[in-house]
């Protein structure tokens, strides 16, 4: 009896502890199940540029479009300044969640050579995707005696320190692109930064400022009659303007792109990052977009996460050698 009765004790014991487990696993598996999808909420996506220009426009658009795939709104929030840097620092102390994104502009490979920053462009980030690039002109007032580059150079030379050229801020793609052309040419110029497009072209149309460098955004104050472009930076003729020459067609060696896409910051999960991915690869896409970015000269150049982040490494070390080639390397702290 002694022996039986420890033997359905044990039987009991094993049965309840089977039970209990089982009932542990199903828990288990239910609040994995029960996870929500992402996303639940809104997204923000900063955007390092003014509001009303013409990243913002496109990007606003964009964030509209994606937002219908991801069935939650994707809100712009602008955060101008320091050349387009400004989501960076937004990025580094955000919540791998994927709940905050950024435009990742070609600035922010170059000015971490340049600049002491905290943050990191490569390390701090996941990428997403690379949507288009920008082309690049340059611009005087439509009443400017200047017909040419050749005349806008002549003048430099002969005026020392009295051209003043306004770009969208101190290391971005405009600025360094002028900066390498007249240091070539051994001028020297007044270089006034704007954080972004719409002020710096209102300044050269309205007389204030003697020539602008800057993304086609310039394109509706060039196609009013109110700006004369004079040449482009890219490795060809812009569609858009046939009959503009290149800086490299002229002979001035200098070809400037700046491709730009969406990251995230650093720790996103593969799940998160494909929900995402996919979105934005199929609102660039949407006609609404095409149409918008194609107002300024600019067509999809589409990365995936693992080819844009590899473009971002190249980018990243190409900058690097370009500033020290140009001895604009920084002081380490």
């Amino acid at each position: 009896m002694k022996t039986g009765n420890t033997s359905n004790r044990r039987q009991c014991l094993g049965t309840l502890a089977g039970m209990f487990g089982l009932g542990v696993t199903m828990s288990a598996m239910s609040s994995v199940a029960e996870e929500p999808p992402y996303p639940q909420r809104p997204i923000t996506l900063v955007v390092p540029w003014p509001a009303g220009g013409s990243t913002d426009i496109s990007m606003r658009i964009l964030a509209e479009e994606a937002g219908k795939y991801l069935h939650q709104p994707v809100v712009v929030e602008n955060r101008p300044g320091a050349g387009g840097t400004m989501a960076m620092s937004t990025l580094q102390t955000a919540k791998p969640d994927g709940y905050t994104l950024a435009q990742m502009p070609q600035p922010v490979f170059r000015i971490v050579h340049t600049q002491n920053v905290l943050w990191d462009p490569i390390r701090d980030t996941t990428p997403i995707l690379q949507i288009s690039g920008y082309t690049f002109g340059i611009v005087v007032p439509a009443g400017s005696a200047f017909r040419s580059v050749a005349d806008l150079l002549n003048w430099g030379r002969a005026h020392p320190g009295e051209l003043t050229v306004g770009s969208n801020g101190i290391g971005t793609t405009p600025h360094t692109a002028m900066q390498e052309l007249m240091d070539r040419q051994g001028i020297t110029y007044v270089h006034v930064p704007y954080k972004g497009t719409v002020e710096q072209m209102v300044a050269v149309a309205s007389g204030q400022l003697m020539v602008g460098v800057n993304s086609t955004g310039f394109a509706p104050y060039v196609e009013s009659g109110k700006l004369r472009l004079l040449a482009t930076f890219g490795e060809g003729r812009s569609k858009r303007w046939p009959e503009t020459p290149t800086m490299k067609e002229l002979g001035l060696g200098v070809v400037a792109m700046s491709p730009y896409g969406i990251v995230g910051p650093r720790g996103l999960s593969a799940s998160v990052v494909r929900t995402l991915h996919e979105a934005f690869k199929a609102a660039m896409h949407e006609p609404s977009h095409r149409k918008e970015i194609a107002k300024y000269d600019q067509e999809l150049n589409y990365l995936g996460p693992e080819e844009y982040g590899r473009f971002m490494r190249e980018t990243y070390a190409a900058e690097k050698r370009s500033v020290e080639r140009l001895g604009q390397t920084r002081v380490p702290n």
